[in-house]
């Protein structure tokens, strides 16, 4: 139950240290920065088109006023021409009217001209400023991801390290092991031997018999021996050696020559 309870632990950490991180991204922060910076940027460059665009219309409606402003004139000159003076003076009044509505206009077109000036002005050092800032930004952006990546690359060289230390030390425990077992085989061995171990699988009076072949084994190699000093030549399982099947009599003859 603990151990399950630590590693819920371990999990929610990890999870929680991965969140943090993410928010705290400072690559994350600074794209936000710039994006909102551009955003300005489009807001004011929109600004200056629609000053340029009302500009245009005050220009248009000062041309139409100015054209209208001198056929007046024209109009009035030719009344006079004919002798009307009542038209001429009709067309002087509308066009001394006329020019105090110009004269407004082109206040509202100086007003519009230095508006727009201002504008690209400003539009001009904001663009500059989103430039630099996009440049600075991608800078601290490589730079910490550069950085990041040392990180990870320490925390893995660790973590091998770390393994590395398990590994020599399952194969010491494992070394131990098999030094263990190979001494208790050979203490068995030897208990076999003895005689202080019995072997269940064994037939009855197994033990007998082993000690009385080794007897006899010993028996005929004394024999051996002995004839040996007696001069009277080979053994009678050395006479059956010649041959390809002489191998079939060994041990098969009489135990005097």
């Amino acid at each position: 139950m603990s151990d399950n309870t630590s590693r819920v632990r371990t999990i929610f950490r990890s999870k929680t240290k991965k969140a943090l991180d993410k928010i705290e991204d400072p690559r994350e922060t600074l794209d936000d920065s710039y994006e909102q910076q551009v955003k300005l940027l489009q807001q004011v460059r929109q600004a200056v088109a629609d000053v340029a665009t009302a500009k245009k219309r005050i220009d248009l409606q000062g041309q139409e006023m100015g054209a209208r402003f001198q056929r007046l004139g024209e109009q009035a000159r030719e009344a006079m021409a004919q002798g009307r003076e009542d038209l001429a003076r009709a067309a002087l009044e509308r066009r001394a009217l006329l020019e105090s509505q110009v004269s407004k206009l082109q206040d509202q077109y100086s007003a519009l001209q230095q508006q727009t000036a201002q504008l690209q002005q400003r539009e001009r050092q904001l663009s500059e400023q989103v430039a630099a800032f996009r440049v600075e930004k991608e800078t601290i952006k490589a730079t910490y991801t550069a950085s990041e990546a040392q990180v990870k690359a320490n925390e893995a060289v660790a973590g091998i390290g770390a393994s590395i230390n398990d590994v020599g030390a399952s194969l010491d425990r494992a070394k131990d092991r098999v030094a263990q077992m190979q001494a208790r085989a050979a203490a068995t061995d030897e208990l076999l031997a003895s005689g202080a171990l019995k072997d269940l699988t064994a037939a009855p009076d197994a033990d007998i018999e082993r000690q009385l072949a080794t007897l006899s084994a010993k028996a005929e190699v004394d024999r051996q021996l002995q004839a040996m000093k007696d001069g009277s030549g080979a053994t009678s399982s050395q006479q059956h050696r010649e041959g390809p099947d002489g191998w079939l009599g060994i041990g098969q003859g009489s135990s005097t020559n």
